[in-house]
């Protein structure tokens, strides 16, 4: 049988993805996004809440990390007209798609601590 002719390339944004694994993680494959992702699962966050529910992001990385997911129609973005301006985020239906994946990967981090021991103790 021949591998080449079930190869697929996928075109998005003027890059070719010879790979669907690497083109899913061009889409959420940072740090940040996924924690987006994460935080969004429940439902629909204010701008600034989001902002601080990820830890050590800066207010540029939120940035483009947020509009990159908007963009790649994972995110949706609110902005009502009122004073001041307030902006909510909400998962799309295909961002909604990955919640199970990113479960699954928060909870194998958490088996992967505890079994190498890592967590810090408490107190």
């Amino acid at each position: 049988m021949n591998n080449l002719a079930d190869k697929r390339i996928i075109n998005y944004k003027d890059k070719k993805y010879n790979c669907s694994l690497a083109f899913a993680l061009q889409l959420t494959g940072d740090k940040h996004k996924s924690l987006i992702i994460f935080h969004l699962k429940d439902g629909c966050m204010r701008s600034g809440e989001l902002q601080k529910s990820i830890s050590g992001i800066s207010s540029r990385m939120f940035t483009y990390s947020i509009r990159a997911l908007e963009k790649d129609k994972l995110v949706k973005r609110t902005v009502y007209p009122v004073t001041p301006p307030k902006v909510e985020y909400e998962l799309t239906e295909e961002g909604k798609s990955l919640i199970p994946i990113i479960l699954e990967l928060d909870k194998w981090g958490q088996d992967f601590a505890k079994t190498h021991h890592l967590y810090a103790p408490s107190e």
